[in-house]
């Protein structure tokens, strides 16, 4: 008859429980990743300049309601959305983009299902009037080089009272004219702030077009986190000269 001593127990019974722990550790953020908040990274600059690459991100699963593309790898086979709510005019979204319905997208919202969305002269129209815009202090960026950049930026402010700040790197761009886009039912018109570096709604090869609402992931809410575009986070010992320190924390709708 083996005997086991209260130490060789105490020594099994603490493993069992921080195994438990962990065990329910893991469920709780699978839970939370799934259903309430998932981080993103910003990987380019379409969205410049509201957002910049080296930006991490909480999205809001629940804002929209849940589809299929709320899971990883579209698990569950929902059909459409349960417990929809329709976004509104100057969110910032992530979607899955149309052409593979699998590529992380972030844009903001311009056009809701029967809008009609036309660009002239670099100017956005909404229903056949022009958005409220007003120039403000260009935006500054360093070159590899070092060299100061100085790009044209723009207040857009919505006929619902959202207001946003646009680029305007190239006057007369290839997407500053575009045709009236008439937004179909249960479709959605996106467009980066970074107007003339944005794959969009506007831009017929980038793969976008209208954005079916099945495919939206969910809402931005918060910066939690920001770096240089080439630093990288887990170098702890460059953050305090390579964290954007002001952009901690900053709300985004």
């Amino acid at each position: 008859m083996s005997v086991t001593s209260n130490k060789e127990a105490s020594k099994g019974g603490g493993l069992g429980e921080t195994i438990k722990v962990v065990i329910q550790a893991l469920l709780l953020a699978l839970v939370v990743r799934t259903f309430l908040f998932q981080p993103f990274s910003i990987p380019s600059g379409s969205m410049m300049s509201t957002l910049l690459v080296g930006d991490y991100l909480f999205v809001s699963k629940y804002s929209y309601g849940y589809s299929r593309y709320s899971f990883p790898f579209g698990a569950v086979p929902i059909e459409g959305r349960i417990w929809s709510a329709a976004p509104r005019h100057g969110d910032i979204a992530v979607f899955k983009l149309p052409l593979d319905n699998s590529t992380d997208y972030i844009k903001r919202v311009i056009g809701l299902p029967g809008d009609k969305i036309q660009m002239k002269d670099g100017a956005l129209f909404l229903n056949d009037k022009p958005v409220a815009r007003e120039k403000v202090d260009d935006f500054v960026e360093k070159s590899a080089l070092g060299e100061e950049i100085r790009v044209t930026r723009y207040r857009e402010t919505l006929p619902n009272g959202v207001s946003y700040l646009t680029l305007d790197a190239i006057p007369n761009g290839a997407a500053d004219n575009t045709d009236v886009f008439e937004v179909p039912p249960g479709h959605l018109f996106m467009m980066g702030d970074n107007r003339d570096n944005s794959a969009d709604s506007r831009v017929d090869s980038s793969g976008v077009g209208f954005v079916p609402m099945e495919n939206l992931v969910g809402k931005a809410q918060v910066i939690f986190f920001s770096m240089d575009q080439d630093a990288k986070p887990w170098m702890v010992w460059t953050w305090p000269w390579t964290v954007r320190w002001d952009r901690m924390f900053s709300t985004l709708g």
